[in-house]
């Protein structure tokens, strides 16, 4: 059986369209710790390994925060690297365990 794919989307998010293009312009301030991969994380695959591509890269995370994120680290600096950690420890969390919740449903998604 597979296993379940919450949807998350209720939450509130964040409209950051007007900010320099996020990848997903329906960020939230941090991604479920649902112990299962969510609708949200398969939207957010791509934001996902943008984030491990530029911590691997050592990049600031200001900098990733800008143009990953579409966020504007310099107006709320705590917010935007919440925002930032919240999401890249989601990220590392799949590569820990949350990939076999995909490789169980066989997702192609």
């Amino acid at each position: 059986m597979a296993p379940e794919i919450t949807d998350d989307f209720s939450r509130s998010t964040r409209d950051l369209s007007h900010r320099g293009g996020p990848v997903n312009p329906a960020l939230l301030d941090a991604p479920t710790d649902e112990p299962r991969v969510t609708a949200y994380d398969l939207a957010n695959k791509i934001l996902y390994l943008r984030l491990l591509d530029a911590a691997a890269d050592g990049a600031d995370w200001r900098e990733v925060a800008r143009i990953v994120l579409g966020l504007d680290p310099d107006r709320d600096p705590d917010q935007a690297r919440r925002i930032h950690d919240s999401h890249l420890a989601r990220a590392r969390w799949i590569t820990e365990a949350g990939y076999r919740d995909l490789l169980r449903q066989g997702s192609t998604s």
